[in-house]
């Protein structure tokens, strides 16, 4: 979604990095800069003048005039100014020391409130907590069975009524019913409108002042662009929701709702969604996104999506293995399936972003996926002994795993020559030394 910022942004702070000194026209000149790319990421006006304004004063101090890299400073506060932008900190749920917590989760119809519940509630799930569901969208035709069909999959319970029942009376019996059943966790559900209506607001507040929610969640859909900001301003003239979902943060719009919404209604964003599976939601963490936009990358959260998919039992299996330099061609592939399931939704090229210095770099790059089950059918191909020592792939063996795979030999000799390399390298982390690669040079 911010691709287009980030590329304009970088420019214009790439051209200030290098220079020694830094004149009061080259700061106008990135101000004029950056005002242009927010803009046209469609964030607020207001907001861009008074984040430009802040900038430009930092700018123009005597700690960056004077400094001996005056470039680097003015990245350094735009980063800094981004994330006040955003909210500074990450903003979690809170939840009651009397279970069950409740939250009630608000917003417009298509914005992709009922798919939150199920995302949120699979999120809550995987952090040890107990969630169940309960389905007060009545108004908008198999919504109901939407949630049914997501808290299956997802083994969480949907307390439902039909949807000829009152809203406001589901919601209390839900709650009641999660109470009754031992859930720490209760998602409550409403209706949306195609837009803000004294109905709606009218039966969101009956709802809230039935279940009493301990946290009222808005859900905006972040391709609406600063129309998201605007709808947040009505729900919080009505209903004093405590944060906001963004959802649909993978697609291509500009952005401008998720650098805005926070400065304009006073509510943090809490978490996003950035891709359709259920597991495709992350508590959003203001000064990683602005690591992400300046193209700095995202450690923290590459690490954390590594802890998710790679179990501390394999780690450990895998150190004793680097330890004994016994780098199989069967751990070569646990390691590519591992790979691939962290970039489930975003690709390679998403989750290489992430590492400092290597966003904007691949961003065009295209990674030829097929490429991965190619070498996945290569060493499938493979007898379990020839897995385990390549050295024995003689020419016959070659030409018979490459008939096999649907492959080349050429191919086949390509990835055991990777192999090899990678072997080499998976030795020397082994005994405890830093791999040496051709073309880099230690700074």
């Amino acid at each position: 979604m911010f691709d287009s910022l980030s590329d304009r942004l970088g420019a214009t702070l790439d051209g200030l990095r290098g220079q020694g000194r830094l004149s009061e026209d080259d700061i106008n000149r990135a101000m004029r800069e950056i005002r242009l790319a927010l803009l046209e990421a469609d964030v607020n006006f207001g907001v861009v003048r008074e984040f430009v304004a802040s900038v430009k004063e930092r700018a123009l101090g005597a700690d960056v005039m004077q400094s001996l890299t005056p470039g680097q400073q003015v990245v350094k506060i735009v980063h800094e100014e981004l994330t006040e932008l955003m909210g500074t900190a990450g903003s979690g749920l809170s939840f009651s020391s009397r279970p069950p917590t409740v939250i009630l989760m608000a917003g417009l119809q298509g914005s992709g409130k009922t798919t939150a519940c199920g995302k949120l509630a699979r999120l809550l799930a995987k952090q040890k907590r107990s969630p169940a569901m309960v389905a007060c969208d009545l108004q908008r035709p198999a919504a109901v069975q939407q949630l049914q069909t997501l808290g299956k999959s997802l083994q969480v319970p949907v307390f439902e009524q039909g949807v000829d029942a009152d809203p406001v009376e589901v919601a209390a019996w839900g709650v009641g019913q999660a109470r009754a059943q031992g859930r720490d966790v209760v998602i409550v559900d409403t209706a949306g409108r195609l837009h803000v209506d004294d109905e709606l607001m009218g039966q969101l507040v009956e709802i809230k002042d039935a279940v009493k929610p301990h946290n009222v969640l808005l859900v905006l859909d972040s391709m609406t662009g600063q129309d998201a900001v605007s709808v947040a301003e009505r729900f919080a003239e009505a209903v004093d929701y405590d944060g906001v979902i963004l959802t649909k943060l993978d697609g291509d719009a500009r952005g401008g709702a998720a650098l805005a919404v926070r400065s304009v209604t006073g509510k943090p964003i809490k978490f996003v969604s950035v891709g359709e599976k259920l597991d495709q939601l992350e508590p959003f963490h203001p000064d990683r996104m602005a690591s992400r936009i300046l193209g700095m990358g995202d450690v923290m959260s590459l690490i954390e999506r590594a802890q998710d998919h790679i179990s501390e039992r394999d780690a450990k299996e895998m150190e004793a293995k680097l330890r004994k330099a016994e780098f199989t061609l069967d751990d070569f592939l646990d390691q590519l399936r591992q790979v691939r399931k962290m970039t489930a939704g975003q690709g390679l090229a998403g989750l290489l972003g992430m590492l400092p210095g290597v966003g904007r770099q691949v961003k065009n790059m295209k990674v030829d996926e097929r490429q991965v089950d190619r070498v996945e059918a290569i060493i499938l191909s493979m007898t379990p002994a020839e897995r385990r020592n390549p050295r024995i792939i003689d020419g016959s063996r070659r030409r018979r795993i490459a008939a096999g795979s649907g492959s080349s030999v050429q191919q086949v000799n390509q990835l055991l020559g990777q192999f090899k390399q990678v072997q080499k390298m998976m030795r020397q982390i082994g005994r405890g030394k830093m791999p040496q690669f051709p073309g880099l040079r230690a700074r």
